[in-house]
């Protein structure tokens, strides 16, 4: 008979493992989760743990490695942060004596867009992409949260990518004759996995989530999505929500640029949310209003009437503090529902979940009053979806326990009343522990061992325990039984306490399995109430989003803007809404911004420093604050509705695919002229400083021209090339502005003020020297700067060789001991050391003579 190349649970796992090529096996054995062979070489290398190997059967050892059942998660969540899949191999029966082998199934398939366990999986988007001739579909899952979204966007790579990083998608799924290897690579480089699935039929339950879906070739790629999520979480999620359908015609759009440009959610240099605009508006109350505060930056609106219902209702909080500030305290009583309710539907809720669903469902009469009393079409259609569920909170008010434990395997989660053979169980529990007690007292007297005392041990269970030095006082009467031997102790057991035991152990064993059951049938209860507390959800996110932005306009004195139908923008008084908070006890100067119908582009200039990036930045910033429906930090803001926004600000490498600052520049400046609209706003900030003078002003004037004459966007251009100041005369809509600037005895003062016409020049030796750099060297440039004003106006470009032939000046002698003694530390200088220094200035003096 010809033997196994392997043992029969080597053999098991070979058999999971083909099944699931391309994820790292987690098979469960007793208390760890084991890997073998290739899977267990590459998770000792990521995770970072001990490489072992075992028998398995065949002439050569197996590797292996392994990582505790109890602390799993950890290691998941760094397998799937670097981008891998875990297969989870757990046992689906029972070991009995006797039985070799217990079944192993997959129970889950854990991929970067399903680790709903992870604290920031609300964040993190699952998608299906499919491709016509015209267009790319996008089907997108939040499954941790269940909330959906489906968009149609033109075929152009760019566009998907931007929209792709914009709803933070970690992992996409297409068919599995898809080709595009290039596009694939594109997704890996902006950290968004791949995964190959062909959609089956759906169940008839999951029809209604497509119905909004317009095409039967938009249905099926949502349908993939779905077949794709039960295949891998191996259930029926029934908190998944109807696909709701974003037409880009009804938001601004705002690429991942212009995203990272702005700092709408994090910073550039620190890449913190810290000094981020979603930082400074979100003083939301629960996790749901930061999440739908973070969807609305990153989508704001095309909707005057909504917009406005938005002022309407930020206006009635300004009126009715008392309301506002109850609401506040109502809405830090929420937790987050939209996880809570994908946790049940998960099946992973333990009770101090359904506590926390208690407590928030509790808020709901009181939510809605005050939401009705602010008496605006908002609040009042607010207050009208949200849902009491009065009969959820009875039922977990009556079963829960308030303090509920955090593990669904150790009892304490019901409440005594709730069931009564729960009830009595516990008591027999409470009974032994009496006659547990009475033991202890009667063995006490009986033996006249007055240390003796009845204990419990989990692994040896019930004892009677005896000192070291009372254990002579044992005798064979007693009828006690030698049960485990300790360093100052003997344990005992007897007849009495044996039999009780068995009791005891039935009793807990049966409580523990009917407070289990108790409490499963009551999530699945919970389960058919999920699309509800969802609504609620919903209606709470968007009340806590408007609470906070009327917080925020009111600390900071911001006003509402006005919009209209117009090509204009009037902006008065107007701040930066983060800096001007962050520079606290400092003021921070106001501008005004004026573009009416004979003026689409300001072309700004000044020296660097002034604010021209800062006053630029505000002007997007206040056109995205008012078209989340936000109040802004100006005076007076009469707006347009923009359609996208595009940025070209500050100067960056993206060295991992090859591309260098100013070819980055370039394709930015490309993507925005090349989908703008006349309904758009531009904002570049120095474009062609990244080549030649002459290359960069060449490119410079063109891109002017081209908005001015093409597009027709309302852009912001600022620039230190001064010759472009002459295009005010040739291009009617084009205005000349400058950042004010001064400068005295050498040295330059900033005002930050905006005025009418170009700056007289660029102040970018003052700027210099301001920054402390030496001053000779300040000196030299000033003499070269000269030079290049003087000899070679507009003739050809100075090159580095010109510079080298031309006469210099020697810098005096007292240069290099000005700075010398600047910098010399006289708090601390010691005698021996002014004297040396002393003689090493003389001697320079001499040789320099």
């Amino acid at each position: 008979m010809v033997q196994p190349r392997y043992t029969p649970m080597i053999e098991q796992y070979l058999k999971l493992k083909e099944a699931h090529e391309d994820a790292i096996l987690f098979f469960r054995l007793g208390d760890f989760y084991e890997m073998f062979f290739a899977d267990a070489i590459l998770a000792s290398k990521v995770l970072e743990i001990q490489l072992t190997a075992r028998d398995g059967g065949s002439t050569e050892r197996i590797p292996m490695c392994g990582v505790p059942h109890h602390s799993a998660e950890t290691y998941i969540k760094r397998l799937i942060d670097k981008g891998y899949k875990v297969a989870i191999g757990e046992q689906v029966e029972e070991a009995t004596p006797g039985k070799k082998l217990v079944d192993r199934q997959i129970v889950r398939l854990i991929t970067p867009g399903t680790h709903v366990e992870d604290e920031h999986a609300a964040d993190v988007q699952l998608a299906s992409l499919a491709i016509s001739e015209h267009f790319y579909a996008l089907a997108v899952v939040n499954v941790s949260t269940g909330v959906t979204q489906a968009l149609k966007i033109p075929r152009d790579e760019t566009l998907l990518i931007n929209e792709m990083t914009t709803l933070q998608i970690r992992e996409v799924i297409t068919p599995s004759v898809f080709q595009e290897s290039a596009l694939l690579q594109s997704l890996e480089h902006h950290g968004i996995s791949h995964s190959r699935h062909d959609g089956r039929s759906v169940e008839a339950f999951f029809e209604v989530l497509f119905e909004a879906l317009p095409t039967e070739f938009e249905q099926k790629n949502a349908a993939r999505l779905i077949d794709y999520i039960k295949t891998t979480q191996k259930r029926t999620l029934l908190h998944l929500k109807a696909f709701h359908v974003i037409k880009m015609s009804n938001i601004m759009r705002l690429d991942g640029n212009t995203i990272r440009h702005l700092e709408l959610l994090k910073t550039m240099r620190q890449n913190q949310t810290h000094g981020s605009l979603f930082w400074l508006l979100n003083q939301t109350q629960t996790a749901l209003g930061s999440r739908f505060l973070k969807q609305q930056l990153l989508r704001p609106l095309i909707d005057k009437t909504v917009l406005n219902q938005r002022y309407e209702a930020i206006a009635a909080l300004h009126t009715e503090f008392l309301v506002r500030d109850e609401l506040a305290a109502v809405l830090r009583q929420v937790y987050d529902l939209e996880r809570l309710a994908g946790r049940i539907a998960y099946g992973h809720a333990n009770a101090r979940d359904l506590k926390q669903l208690e407590r928030s469902l509790n808020i709901i009469p009181q939510l809605k009053d005050l939401l009705t009393t602010l008496k605006t079409p908002l609040t009042l259609d607010l207050a009208d979806k949200l849902q009491s569920l009065e009969t959820v909170v009875i039922l977990l008010e009556k079963a829960i326990e308030e303090e509920a434990p955090l593990s669904t395997r150790e009892g304490g989660m019901i409440k005594r009343g709730y069931d009564v053979a729960l009830d009595e169980l516990k008591d027999l529990a409470l009974g032994a522990q009496d006659w547990l007690n009475a033991l202890e007292e009667g063995e006490r007297e009986r033996t006249g061992i007055k240390k003796l005392k009845v204990g419990y041990n989990r692994v040896f269970g019930y004892f009677i325990e005896v000192p070291k030095g009372q254990a002579a006082l044992v005798k064979d009467e007693y009828g006690y039984t030698r049960k485990q031997t300790l360093a100052n102790a003997e344990r005992y057991i007897n007849p009495a306490l044996k039999e009780k035991e068995r009791s005891i152990l039935s009793a807990e064993e049966k409580a523990l399995k009917l407070e289990s059951d108790l409490f499963l049938a009551i999530c699945e209860d919970l389960k058919q109430h999920i699309p509800s507390i969802q609504h609620n959800a919903q209606s709470i996110a968007y009340t806590d989003y408007i609470l906070a932005l009327a917080l925020v306009s009111e600390q900071h004195h911001w006003h509402k803007p006005t919009l209209h139908d117009d090509h204009t923008v009037t902006i008065k008084h107007s701040v930066h809404p983060v800096v001007a908070t962050l520079l606290k006890d400092q003021s921070f100067i106001p501008n005004d911004v004026t573009m009416d119908d004979t003026t689409d582009i300001l072309l700004i200039t000044g020296p660097n420093m002034s604010g021209k990036s800062t006053y630029m930045r505000q002007v997007a910033l206040i056109a995205i604050l008012a078209q989340i429906g936000s109040y802004v930090p100006a005076q007076e803001a009469s707006l347009p509705l923009f359609d996208q926004v595009f940025t070209r600000i500050g100067a960056s490498d993206d060295l991992s695919s090859g591309q260098s600052t100013f070819m980055v520049e370039m394709l930015e400046a490309h993507f925005a002229l090349s989908k703008a609209t006349k309904r758009s706003l531009i904002l570049f900030d120095e474009i062609g400083r990244g080549t030649s003078t002459y290359d960069g002003l060449a490119l410079a004037w063109a891109m002017l021209e081209h908005i001015h004459t093409t597009i027709g966007a309302k852009t912001l251009f600022s620039t230190h090339y001064h010759e472009l100041v002459s295009l005010e005369e040739s291009l009617q809509r084009l205005k000349n502005i400058h950042v004010k600037a001064t400068e005295k005895e050498g040295t330059i003062h900033f005002h930050h003020a905006v005025a009418e016409g170009p700056s007289d020049r660029s102040y970018g030796i003052q700027v210099a020297a301001l920054a402390g750099l030496p001053k000779t060297l300040i000196q030299r440039a000033t003499q070269l700067l000269h030079r290049f004003e003087k000899d070679n106006q507009g003739a050809s470009q100075p090159t580095l060789f010109d510079t080298l032939a031309w006469p210099t000046e020697e810098p005096s002698n007292s240069h290099w001991l000005e700075e010398a003694l600047e910098t010399l530390d006289l708090d601390s200088l010691k005698p021996i050391d002014a004297l040396n220094a002393l003689y090493a200035w003389r001697k320079k003096i001499k040789e320099k003579s």
